[in-house]
């Protein structure tokens, strides 16, 4: 195990946050010692935006065997292993499922806590189990258990996602590619400087992506944070944004639509004076 200080700015994808004790847990002995004190559990980094100051929590990164998965996709796989490269060995096997995850950079434990996807498919609908720590052990869960909804899972409170079970079927190299392909098409316009994925959830039969644009919010801008001007659900870094001018950002788009977050936020966020109205 592996402890040190780190800016989580470096550890997520807006290049956004303040420092925090990092444990890298590798072992179940090493998570039980971990998560007898306060804690956050950081993913890939995606979806997430922590506060300037910080958090005070020690942060669980997982690795070592929690990391790990066969090449053949029998048996389980580890909560650290990356969705995207999970999707690329599935699809050279011709093993069908985890196309509606394609563009999603998450890692598999964080992709199932917020049941992570695209109109083409979640993260629920590739499991067969789940197992979870909680109250210093581990237990299996079907996905039937963990309440799956829209970007959304009821995991046990404090429970932290360390392997899954895939639900795969047979298919082709040929067929999984041309789905990939399919999503990706339909993703296109994604902007490539430093985001956090979606920033909104989109409302039922409608876009947040679509209302934003509709309602003229695209390239607005607080600092350096600002709505990406090739799609407007992704708010983006231009460089050296802070959290509280994300924030900014965030309360702008909120008090024109009543779109509902999708990104997760750590620590205490106080948006500065240059949140004003639109």
């Amino acid at each position: 195990m592996k402890i040190q200080r780190l800016d989580l700015s470096r550890l997520t994808t807006i290049g956004v946050g303040g420092e925090a004790e990092v444990w890298i847990v590798e072992t179940l002995s090493d998570l039980q010692h971990a998560t007898e004190a306060p804690y956050r559990v950081l993913g890939n980094g995606s979806n997430l935006l922590v506060a300037d100051s910080g958090v005070n929590e020690r942060v669980i990164r997982l690795g070592g065997e929690f990391a790990g998965w066969n090449p053949d996709f029998s048996g389980w796989v580890g909560a650290a292993a990356l969705v995207p490269s999970l999707l690329q060995a599935s699809a050279r096997l011709g093993l069908s499922g985890l196309e509606g995850l394609h563009g999603v950079p998450a890692q598999v434990g964080g992709a199932v806590k917020m049941n992570a996807g695209t109109r083409f498919g979640e993260m629920a609908d590739a499991l067969e189990q789940v197992e979870i720590f909680h109250d210093g052990a581990l237990r299996l869960y079907q996905p039937s258990e963990l309440g799956f909804r829209y970007r959304h899972s009821a995991l046990p409170r404090g429970g932290i996602v360390t392997r899954v079970k895939l639900k795969l079927q047979s298919s082709s190299e040929e067929g999984v590619r041309a789905k990939i392909a399919l999503v990706d098409a339909a993703r296109k316009g994604q902007p490539k400087k430093k985001s956090a994925g979606c920033a909104f959830k989109n409302p039922p039969g409608d876009s947040a992506g679509r209302l934003i644009d509709v309602n003229g919010l695209k390239g607005t801008a607080v600092g350096k944070a600002m709505i990406s001007l090739e799609h407007g659900n992704f708010l983006v870094n231009l460089g050296g944004a802070t959290a509280a001018e994300m924030y900014a950002l965030i309360r702008k788009v909120q008090a024109v639509l009543p779109l509902e977050l999708e990104w997760e936020i750590w620590g205490e966020i106080v948006p500065d004076e240059m949140e004003v109205s639109l």
